[in-house]
């Protein structure tokens, strides 16, 4: 009798609206066109009736679930879905006992929260033709899968819906809305922007918005729906972000490139992007502190003050005004010439630290400064500023060849790098060997 009520009481409970309107079949799918369109690689295998084991990842909302069992609907397969949180190796080995007599399609969600011992499992089964296998995962599956499944498996990676793509679902849900709800809803276009604009590519989290903004509302109601409607939903429910995921180190990469390559409004909207998503100001300050050094480096050497100061800064005063100071930092790499010529320098020093014999310190270059340093032979250090040119021929490296690690990166102008290779020039006669040089063998 409970079981009974139970379960009239969910055949009752409304669904969400992204359940109302789930595509059935592969062909009333919205988006992902690149592996499921007509000669897509995803689509030819289900043609084929060849599916085996395959892996979709991407971020939320871009439709994991529907695609698999859109699948298991055209490819007519029982279909039967597993999740790491209440599954284990015995639910795995039912579905396998269950496949013996039909031809089962197993989706896992979640797949990268089993056990490796579990992954190894499931891919025993696969390997045999037991079932077929879709897993769905958020994360990268080179990064969180077992390298055994992963070479296995075909994968997919499924992107984030365009802004066409979520206008269709949106229509697609005014419809649905129009004929079962009784509910007219209509958009002006800055409404319209900002919902399929602001959804992180995410179709559930559009469908939910709208869901929101429906709510409550009687049948045969008219709805206009504004702008400032559609901001106040998304005011209330800021992106998701997941600092272990793609979505985390994606970001942070844009950002850093977007620096080095020397364009600030790129460098302002993926510094934008990663403070809306809550990302902590110390991690981003760490990172522009890192590439102050790593590409501007001696082009310009306030840059490094300036990021040092930026971390300083963060750590005594948040958001909302530690933006400012992280996009005056940032900006000051972005803007600033660069030069690698330090991470070039220390890479090759190091490397040729632990592929060759240790040099010996040479004599005069030991430490002289104590009584009886002489009579070890610690002497023969010439002073450079006894010299009016404030250098001397002298050597320090016995064995290393002139810019065997150094190459300067001056590039002429009025970097901090171009004058010292000037002044180089001027005292010793020589010009600093330089990373890049013309087709005359000059830099």
């Amino acid at each position: 009798m409970k079981a009974d009520l139970f379960s009239k009481a969910q055949e009752q409970r409304p669904k969400p609206l992204a359940a109302e309107i789930r595509p059935q079949t592969l062909d009333e799918l919205i988006g992902q066109q690149h592996i499921l369109g007509p000669n897509g690689p995803l689509r030819r295998r289900v043609r084929a009736g060849r599916l085996g084991t395959v892996i979709l990842f991407g971020p939320p909302g871009v439709g994991r679930t529907t695609i698999a069992r859109a699948i298991g609907q055209e490819m007519k397969k029982e279909f039967r879905s597993l999740h790491p949180a209440s599954s284990n190796v015995s639910d795995i080995k039912a579905v396998a006992q269950e496949a013996q007599a039909k031809d089962i399609l197993v989706f896992i969600d979640e797949i990268h929260r089993f056990s490796s011992a579990q992954q190894d499992y499931l891919l025993d089964l696969t390997e045999t033709g037991t079932f077929d296998l879709i897993a769905a995962t958020t994360g990268n599956p080179y990064h969180v899968l077992t390298p055994a499944l992963v070479s296995r498996a075909s994968i997919f990676q499924l992107e984030p819906h365009s802004l066409d793509d979520l206008r269709q679902v949106v229509e697609r849900a005014v419809a649905f809305l129009a004929s079962s709800k009784e509910l007219n809803v209509c958009f002006d276009e800055d409404a319209m922007k900002q919902l399929t604009g602001r959804a992180g590519g995410d179709a559930r989290r559009v469908l939910n918005a709208l869901e929101t903004l429906v709510l409550g509302s009687e049948p045969g109601s008219a709805i206009s729906i504004t702008g400032s409607m559609v901001d106040e939903v998304y005011q209330a429910s800021p992106l998701p972000f997941d600092r272990k995921g793609d979505f985390h180190y994606d970001t942070i990469s844009a950002f850093i490139k977007s620096m080095r390559g020397s364009d600030p409004d790129a460098t302002l909207y993926w510094l934008a992007r990663l403070i809306h998503s809550g990302e902590d100001p110390r991690f981003i300050a760490r990172r522009i502190l890192i590439h102050a050094s790593e590409d501007v480096g001696l082009a310009d050497n306030t840059a490094l003050q300036t990021a040092a100061a930026a971390l300083t800064a963060v750590q005594h005063v948040g958001y909302p005004e530690a933006q400012i100071v992280l996009a005056h930092a940032a900006l000051h790499i972005a803007r600033a010439p660069k030069s690698n010529s330090a991470c070039r320098g220390i890479g090759a020093a190091m490397a040729y630290v632990k592929s060759q014999p240790m040099i010996p310190v040479p004599p005069h270059l030991r430490d002289g400064h104590y009584a009886g340093a002489a009579k070890l032979g610690h002497v023969g250090y010439r002073f450079p500023h006894d010299d009016p040119r404030g250098w001397v021929e002298q050597t320090y490296s016995p064995g290393i060849q002139p810019s065997q690690f150094y190459q300067s990166d001056g590039r002429g102008g009025q970097t901090f790098e171009a004058r010292a290779d000037a002044w180089w020039e001027r005292v010793t006669g020589q010009p600093q060997p330089q990373q890049w040089q013309d087709e005359s063998g000059t830099s």
